[in-house]
């Protein structure tokens, strides 16, 4: 996956429970995952996959039914999302960061 792609809410819940499976699941068994806290129809979760793999976030593989698998681990996820975050909103600068949360009213001692 490469660090210029974005991805949706929507769509990171989906990477969400591939990485969580560790090894590929078919649609069924994501809906099925997901359906323990959201509703979505069955066509819904197809067009997050398919916008997924068109992004190369995920990849299919063709068995009886297609397979999923994330392109890229959480950990390289999570990394390029907070570095995009830093530098968006305090311009590169983790000390920016760390300054805004020392005088948010979000921690406590």
């Amino acid at each position: 996956m490469s660090p210029n792609i974005t991805v949706s809410d929507s769509e990171l819940e989906i990477l969400e429970v591939l990485w969580a499976a560790d090894h590929a699941l078919n649609a069924a068994e994501i809906r099925n995952i997901l359906n323990e806290h959201k509703n979505w129809e069955r066509t819904t979760i197809l067009t997050l996959i398919n916008r997924l793999v068109k992004k190369g976030a995920v990849a299919q593989e063709k068995r009886e039914v297609y397979y999923y698998a994330p392109c890229i681990r959480r950990e390289e996820y999570v990394r390029e999302e907070t570095k995009s975050f830093v530098d968006k909103f305090f311009k590169g600068s983790s000390r920016n960061l760390a300054a805004a949360l020392v005088n948010s009213t979000a921690l406590t001692e």
